[in-house]
């Protein structure tokens, strides 16, 4: 492909763009819109399974003790504990140590507690990590049973439901993108149509003399990808403003939840907007045209 080939490429998609200026609008706020909204599910889905992952990683039984057990007592049942089969570590928390975590993650409205009046509800509990995760809720019904044993919970059942949370998001996530990518397709495509239509004559005359179907096309196929370029750069710009002011409203309210991190993961996000745009684009135009050269 020569330079004066490549020169007539970029003026014919300029020259369309001037002819229907209106159109193109609307298809790169199509594509915009439509790509804001699939990668803000996309990164949705991402971060449901990253904390997922992150709870089930972590799945732990806490065992809290009844109130008067003897220092002797709880000894005792921590090496009871620790006996069990599937247990990794067993990790004693007194009273004051639950106290002291529990300020920690109040922070700045540890003043709460001054309605306490000095006293301490939090009772003595131990922390207890398993081998295999798929054997915590048999491990925490036989510790339940123990005598000086109050209570037994586990997260569990949170990462189930948030594994079925997920799973119900990226079944709506993928029905709602692929009706946007298609509403995004069509509009591309009858955008292009038009220019191609107003062509149809010279794009015949070309034929006849002789001009091959990727010259024609060429031109085209250029306008659908710069229209789906310039929606996925805009839309990347967006979702990387939305995603930047929600993890900083969130960690500012919670500052222990398990987001995945900025970067590189905006990289990641605007990279795949961009490209999925280009291909939106490309797509689109490929089916405008393809009718038009069968002459």
């Amino acid at each position: 492909m020569n330079y004066q080939t490549v020169e007539y490429f970029i003026r014919e998609v300029m020259l369309s763009f001037k002819r229907n200026n209106w159109m193109a609008l609307a298809s790169v706020l199509t594509v915009t819109i439509s790509l804001f909204i699939l990668g803000m599910f996309f990164i949705i889905i991402l971060n449901l399974n990253q904390m997922a992952s992150n709870l089930e990683s972590q799945v732990q039984i806490s065992v809290y003790l009844k109130n008067g057990l003897s220092q002797k007592e709880t000894q005792a049942l921590g090496k009871k504990i620790a006996a069990l089969n599937g247990i990794e570590t067993v990790k004693y928390v007194s009273k004051a140590q639950a106290m002291e975590r529990f300020q920690k993650q109040l922070g700045d409205q540890k003043y709460l507690l001054t309605a306490l009046d000095n006293t301490n509800p939090l009772p003595d509990s131990f922390e207890i990590t398993v081998e295999n995760p798929n054997t915590v809720k048999d491990i925490a019904e036989k510790i339940q049973s123990f005598s000086g044993v109050d209570t037994a919970v586990f997260a569990q059942d949170v990462v189930e439901h948030l594994f079925d949370i997920a799973r119900m998001i990226r079944i709506i996530g993928f029905s709602i993108m692929a009706v946007l990518a298609g509403a995004t397709i069509f509009i591309i495509s009858n955008t292009i149509r038009l220019t191609v239509f107003a062509r149809r004559r010279e794009i015949a005359i070309m034929k006849y003399v002789g001009a091959t179907d990727w010259f024609i096309r060429w031109p085209f196929l250029l306008e659908g990808v710069l229209l789906g370029f310039i929606g996925g750069i805009i839309a990347a710009f967006l979702l990387n403003i939305t995603y930047t002011a929600l993890t900083e409203k969130i960690y500012h309210t919670i500052a222990f939840f398990p987001l995945i991190a900025l970067y590189p993961f905006l990289h990641y996000v605007a990279l795949s907007t961009i490209l999925s745009g280009i291909a939106i684009g490309a797509l689109g135009s490929t089916i405008s045209i393809k009718r038009f050269l069968k002459v």
